[in-house]
């Protein structure tokens, strides 16, 4: 169980409203290695919660940290599973928006080993009629940064509010290089340097 703390305010009864709306077309996604969410809604104190799968593994930035950069075919093998679950959000109107090591576990499923799972569809947007419909919403603040700074894209950084799909695999070449690597494409003192270097 996840409990969420929005960072959006307002009317709590519309905040529940998108979240639900969210949390739902979360829940449809079909590929595999999406990780499944099973439940979702709100505390008595108003906390946002969402049940999701249990994964036994270790997300990509663990990974790095404790094994040192991955071999060039290991890497194409779980980016390719990443892609699968982005293609499958994307095909139904969902942007994810924090694509990163740490929201990708590989784990094993069966007698499978190196099976991706995408997870934290929290700051997910929806992106097309086929997802949203005139009212299209998200989680994160209006007019604020979504997604991590050391993957995050550069229109995303210059404020643009029509961002589509490609923040997505603009964050997934960032993780690449930092498997390959085991360094961030861009380094700063702070946030802001490391996403002015993105803009």
């Amino acid at each position: 169980i996840k409990l969420i703390r929005p960072q959006m305010s307002g009317d709590p009864e519309l905040l529940l409203r998108r979240f639900e709306r969210e949390a739902r077309a979360t829940a449809a996604l079909k590929s595999p290695h999406t990780v499944q969410l099973y439940d979702f809604g709100a505390t008595d104190d108003g906390r946002l919660y969402y049940v999701m799968e249990l994964l036994d593994g270790l997300d990509l930035d663990t990974l790095v940290r404790q094994y040192g950069p991955v071999p060039a075919e290991r890497v194409v093998h779980l980016l390719r599973q990443v892609c699968s679950s982005l293609q499958d959000a994307h095909l139904n109107g969902l942007v994810h928006r924090d694509i990163k090591p740490a929201n990708v576990v590989v784990s094993r499923a069966g007698t499978t080993f190196d099976f991706v799972k995408v997870l934290d569809f929290g700051l997910v947007k929806l992106d097309s009629p086929k997802g949203a419909g005139k009212d299209a919403i998200n989680l994160s603040a209006e007019g604020s940064w979504s997604g991590t700074p050391g993957y995050m894209a550069p229109e995303v950084v210059l404020g643009a509010t029509d961002t589509d799909h490609r923040v997505d695999l603009y964050a997934l070449g960032c993780v690449a290089y930092w498997l390959l690597t085991g360094r961030m494409v861009f380094e700063g003192e702070n946030a802001m340097q490391v996403m002015m270097q993105h803009a």
